[in-house]
C-alpha cells in the first residue's frame, strides 16, 4: 500500500457525529450516515497510536464481500449511494474505497459475539470457571479446540474508547433487549457465523469467532450493521496450520495483540507505538486474508 495512512478524517462538508475506535461517522441527512473506515487499530479496547497503512480500504472490501454474501440471511444497512457523492470534491480522497453511505438505524447496545472455537477471552474464562459467559462447557478442552456442541452466542457490552467490553450472560442480554429481540439476535448471529465459517473452510480459513452488530429501523426491523467478519472483528486461522493446544497463527490482529502482550504493556492508554516490522507483517496478513477469502 502506497497511500498515506488515514488516522483521522477531516470532513467539514458534513457534521461529525462520532469518532469511534477505528471508524469516523458523519451525518449525510436525516436517514443516512457516512461511515469511514480509517487506518486506526484498536487492541484491548485501546486505540493504538500508529495507523496501519491501507487497513481501512482492505477492511471495507472484506465487509462489502460479506455484506453481499450474507444478504439472504438478514438485510444490512448498505445503500447504493456513492460516498464520493456526499462530500466536497476536495474530501473525496478521504472516502475513496474506505467508506459506506448507510441507512441510519438505532444500534443495539450489545455486541453479538459468536464462538466456534475456544480462544481469547473465552479461553481465559473457561480456564477459570469452566464456562464462557455462563455457558457450561465440557472439561478438558484445550486452547483453540473446536467447541464440541457447536458455536455459542456470547454477547458483550459495548465499551467506550479506553474502556473494556464486558462479556455478559444471555439472561442479561434478554434484560437489555427484551426476550424476543435477544432471541432474534442470537438466531441471526449464529446463522451468519455458520454460513461464513462453512464458506471460509472452503478457502482453507477457520473463523474461530467473530462479532456482529445489529440495528433497528423505525418499524423495528432488524438489520446487520457496522463491519462484518473482518480481521478486526474476527479470528481467522489458516486451516493448514491449525493445531489445538496453543494460540494458532492468524490472519487477524491477534498478531498485534500477541506483540503487545510481549511488551508488558498494562492495556491502559497510552498504548505503545507499533514498530515498522510489526506494521508490515500486520497489513500483509490483512491482505492475504482478503485475497484468500475473495479470489
Amino acid at each position: 500500500m502506497t497511500d498515506t495512512p488515514l488516522f483521522e478524517t477531516s470532513i467539514t462538508s458534513l457534521p461529525l457525529l462520532h469518532r469511534g475506535k477505528v471508524r469516523d461517522i458523519y451525518a449525510v441527512d436525516d436517514n443516512h450516515l457516512l461511515i469511514i473506515q480509517t487506518d486506526r487499530l484498536s487492541a484491548f479496547d485501546v486505540v493504538l497510536p500508529t495507523p496501519v497503512p491501507g487497513k481501512g480500504k482492505i477492511l471495507t472490501k472484506i465487509s462489502r464481500f460479506w455484506f453481499d454474501k450474507l444478504a439472504t440471511i438478514i438485510p444490512n444497512h448498505l445503500t447504493d449511494i456513492s460516498p464520493e457523492a456526499v462530500v466536497a470534491p476536495t474530501e473525496q480522497t478521504q472516502v475513496a474505497e474506505r467508506a459506506f453511505v448507510v441507512k441510519k438505524l438505532k444500534p443495539l447496545p450489545i455486541e453479538a459475539i459468536v464462538r466456534g472455537y475456544i480462544a481469547g477471552s473465552g479461553w481465559k474464562d473457561y480456564q477459570h470457571t469452566g464456562t464462557i459467559c455462563g455457558i457450561a462447557l465440557p472439561t478438558g478442552l484445550r486452547e483453540a479446540d473446536r467447541l464440541p456442541d457447536g458455536a455459542i452466542f456470547t454477547p458483550s457490552t459495548k465499551a467506550a474508547i479506553g474502556s473494556h467490553d464486558e462479556n455478559i450472560a444471555y439472561d442479561i442480554c434478554e434484560q437489555m433487549l427484551g426476550k424476543s429481540l435477544a432471541s432474534a439476535v442470537r438466531q441471526h448471529a449464529t446463522a451468519l457465523y455458520s454460513a461464513a465459517a462453512d464458506y471460509a473452510l472452503t478457502r482453507n480459513i477457520i473463523i474461530a469467532d467473530t462479532k456482529f452488530e445489529f440495528g433497528l429501523d423505525d418499524a423495528n426491523q432488524l438489520f446487520l450493521i457496522d463491519e462484518v467478519l473482518t480481521p478486526d472483528s474476527s479470528r481467522f486461522w489458516p486451516a493448514e496450520n491449525y493445531q489445538p493446544g496453543s494460540s494458532p497463527p492468524s490472519y487477524d490482529k491477534q498478531f498485534v495483540r500477541d506483540w503487545l502482550e510481549r511488551t508488558g504493556w498494562n492495556k491502559t492508554p497510552p498504548a505503545p507505538a507499533i514498530p515498522a516490522e510489526i506494521l508490515a507483517q500486520t497489513i500483509a496478513k490483512y491482505q492475504e486474508a482478503y485475497q484468500t477469502l475473495t479470489q
